[in-house]
Formats: structure tokens, sequence, C-alpha cells
């Protein structure tokens, strides 16, 4: 990780150091370039490597060779470079902050990899991946999502990305109290802050992915009849934020809907919503 070691380090990690050639410098030490030698090398945070180790690192890409710090004899290195960061390395070449040249020896193959509010799909993969592994190193029982959690889980924000999902999955490791996970069992901060407030438009399979993570969940638990169980709490969705927006005006909410006001009406009675709603702003109950 570049970012994570001083400059004046930096160079003796990558590129080694001769004997005497600083104070503490007892032995020659290779680097990581020597190390990789034959194999892969992955420099994490690149955008953050100092311009004066961006010259040296250009010229191991474009020959194979470099000199190890105090060095005079030219070492060579067949290393494969992957590097990463998340920084715009192109608004970082415009402001001279990252050599241009260089940038363009790195781009040969690009992988963008999108924040997780961008590919929730994966959320529920990466949570069950990383709750397994907590438990695993840590020796105690695996926590299941229940199918709230998980739906929880999917609409959240995630500010930290991937590192953030396995830190909340450790602590849940540790601290919820059974081994389904509830909603109340959640971090503190999920619950203190707002989920992703993204409109449906901006991602439109949101609401798809969230039913998703239900059905699963009840296929993992052995249910059947799956239909029998979710149409009438999706339908109980669909009264609800229909009538909300309308205050109650059933006729408004079933045209909404594009139910005639008569379907409208069974279908609160076979939910047992009637209660919930009364008649609305210039209603009756009786039938037109």
């Amino acid at each position: 990780n570049t970012a994570a070691i001083p400059a004046e380090l930096l160079e003796s990690e990558l590129f080694g150091h001769e004997k005497g050639a600083f104070t503490g410098a007892v032995q020659t030490r290779q680097g990581r370039f020597e190390q990789a030698s034959g194999g892969t090398l992955f420099l994490d945070e690149i955008g953050d490597m100092p311009a004066a180790l961006q010259t040296r690192l250009l010229r191991v890409l474009s020959d194979g060779t470099f000199y190890r710090v105090g060095g005079h004899a030219p070492q060579r290195a067949d290393v494969r470079v992957l590097a990463a960061t998340h920084q715009n390395l192109e608004a970082k070449v415009r402001d001279g902050s990252f050599r241009e040249d260089l940038y363009h020896r790195l781009n040969v193959i690009h992988i963008h990899l999108p924040p997780m509010r961008e590919r929730r799909e994966d959320i529920p993969r990466l949570a069950r991946h990383f709750l397994r592994r907590s438990a695993e190193q840590l020796d105690v029982e695996r926590k299941v999502l229940s199918p709230a959690a998980e739906a929880a889980f999917m609409n959240w924000r995630w500010p930290g990305n991937v590192r953030q999902l396995e830190n909340v999955c450790r602590w849940i490791t540790v601290m919820a109290p059974t081994s389904e996970v509830q909603v109340t069992d959640l971090p503190p901060e999920m619950a203190a802050s707002p989920p992703s407030a993204a409109p449906l438009d901006s991602n439109a399979q949101d609401w798809r992915l969230l039913l998703g993570a239900v059905v699963r969940q009840c296929l993992a638990g052995g249910e059947e009849a799956l239909l029998d169980k979710i149409q009438p709490q999706f339908e109980r969705c669909l009264l609800e934020a229909a009538l909300q927006h309308t205050r109650g005006h059933k006729q408004d909410a079933a045209h909404k809907l594009g139910w005639g006001r008569n379907t409208l009406t069974r279908k609160l009675k076979e939910l047992g919503m009637e209660d919930a709603f009364g008649s609305g702003p210039g209603e009756s109950q009786a039938f037109d």
C-alpha cells in the first residue's frame, strides 16, 4: 500500500537497498520488485505515489531494470504489475500530480470496480461470505441475516464500500444475540443514519433486489407456496403507499393502482385493512 508507507521508506521497500546505504541498513535487502520477480506485484493506492518514485516505477515498467537504494549495479525484475486507486488518475494527470506517461503505461487493462451502492446485487453474497469467514476466524456460530436484515443491508448506502461491509459482518458475528440476525441487531450507525436516499429511477433494480432477498431467504428456510405468502404482503405495501399518497381517498388510490374501486375495497377487506383507512375526504363508504 503506497499510501501507508512514508515516502522516505517507500523507495527502499519497492527497490531494496545495499548495505550501508543509510543509517540502519546493516545488510543488503531485496525490495518488492526483486521478491516478486517472475510473478505479480500489486501496488495499492498508486495515486498517492510521490513524483520521484513515479519516475523510477516508469523505468521498471519500461525496461525491467532498477537500482537498489545506494547501489550502482542495475538489477532486473520480470514482474506483472497490478495497480489500484480510489482517485481519478486522469484528473491527477491534468493537474500535473501524476505522470501522464506512467498513467498510459499502467492503463493497459482498466477494470472499473463500482461502489457498493451501484452493485447492490453483490451485497447478499458478500455478506454471507464475510459472516462465514468471521465465524471461522473467531471460532463461533455462524450468523445468518433474516430477510428484513438482508433488505436493510441492500438498502444501506455503504459509504465505506466492501471494507465497511466486512467490518459490519464481523461486528454482527460478535454482538448479535442469536444465529438469525434481525434489523434490531444491526450496528447503531445503521439505525441512526438514514438508508440510501437515491430515488428509484437512479437504480430501478433496487426493489427487485430487495424482493429477491426475501424470496431467497424463504427458499433457504424450506418454505413453500411462496406466492400465497408474498403476494398479500406486496399488495399491502401497494395499498398503504397509495392510500397514504391520496390521504385515504380510495377512488384516487384505486385509479393510481390501476384497479376499480370495488377491487380496492375488496382487497382492503381481505387484508384486514378496512379499519386502518376510513373514508377519504368527500367519500362515503357506499359504492357508487
